[in-house]
């Protein structure tokens, strides 16, 4: 959050439930099996739970993983319910392990919350929920570089990736270049008490590059995108709260969604009646003899498959350097989505 805050958006700028699972189902149609929602901080949406569910319920179509990105500040108080609507992996964003420290980073506190539901997912997981745990903490010389040693040590007994993210120029952060921590030297610090710390084979598309120390239990990952990006391989995304396609984390670029999908709705938001009209769209397309489509809703699916596509193919081969970066206009990450 910057530390003079943002202008909130108004409600009727926001996606709706029923404008979110259209897009989602869009998107899972066309063979995409990873769904993430993030921030902001996706919780404080009054219906977060029942939109997970919905999104869940996309699984029988071809989704595989439900992920969040939280603060996991009030993530404790709902993960049963999360889980039971097909929760399968979570980020909590955490920069540092110093209780002291916590509230001059993130301007409140909440640490032993946060700390509650780290542990509440281990629990969880013991009973066999299966929810994939990261700790994500943006790395800054001199700001909390005195917490990489102890997140590694955090990996020693606990099952679950600590990921040392790379600082990047987004709006309001104030990026210096001077207070990155690079991958290689984050590598070395480590290596200074932990000299056997391994690199591990990544999967197709993997973010993150991925190190453990030989008998810890969890996983150190870097996301690199600074020194040493990942874009060859990258097949991600975004679709911010307001409705813009984001094809690339540190592009400027953006085309609505929200405003295709609303004009038929003289510009407003879709409403349950509507998302009650899709529904029946979606179980008669998979009818053997089923009503046919609405020819409308075929031709606001090709406007927005053409939307998308057209945007997709040009994506950057690669992003922007730091000097680029830092100088060019972008949204505050809180309003991008991590």
């Amino acid at each position: 959050m910057p530390q003079e805050g943002i202008q909130l958006s108004p409600d009727r700028d926001i996606l709706t439930t029923p404008e979110i699972y259209y897009l989602s189902a869009l998107f899972v149609n066309q063979g995409v099996t990873k769904i993430r929602l993030t921030g902001g901080e996706p919780t404080v949406r009054k219906d977060f739970v029942p939109l997970m569910k919905q999104i869940g319920s996309l699984r029988r179509h071809g989704l595989q993983e439900l992920a969040l990105t939280t603060n996991g500040i009030s993530l404790h108080r709902k993960l049963e319910d999360m889980v039971e609507a097909g929760l399968t992996g979570v980020n909590i964003s955490l920069d540092t392990l110093d209780k002291l420290q916590f509230p001059l980073l993130t301007r409140r506190n909440g640490f032993d919350a946060v700390m509650k539901s780290i542990n509440r997912v281990q629990e969880m997981n013991k009973l066999g929920a299966g929810i994939n745990l990261k700790i994500n903490c943006v790395a800054m010389r001199g700001v909390n570089d005195d917490q990489i040693l102890p997140f590694v040590e955090m990996t020693r007994e606990q099952d679950l990736e600590v990921r040392f993210i790379e600082y990047m120029p987004f709006g309001g952060n104030k990026w210096s270049q001077k207070k990155m921590l690079p991958y290689a030297e984050l590598v070395e610090i480590i290596r200074s008490q932990y000299p056997d710390i391994g690199r591990l084979q990544d999967g197709k598309s993997a973010v993150s590059k991925t190190w453990q120390v030989p008998g810890f239990k969890g996983r150190i990952g870097f996301i690199t995108s600074m020194t040493n990006d990942f874009c060859g391989t990258c097949n991600r995304l975004r679709i911010t709260s307001d409705g813009n396609l984001k094809v690339c984390l540190h592009g400027n670029t953006e085309v609505s969604l929200r405003d295709l999908l609303r004009n038929e709705h003289d510009g407003e938001p879709m409403d349950e009646a509507a998302f009650e009209a899709i529904r029946q769209i979606e179980m008669d397309r998979r009818q053997p003899n089923g009503i046919p489509v609405t020819k409308g809703w075929i031709s606001k699916e090709r406007q927005l498959l053409e939307v998308i596509g057209a945007a997709v193919k040009r994506k950057q081969e690669k992003h922007a350097g730091m000097g680029e970066l830092e100088n060019m206009t972008n949204r505050p990450m809180i309003l991008i989505g991590g």
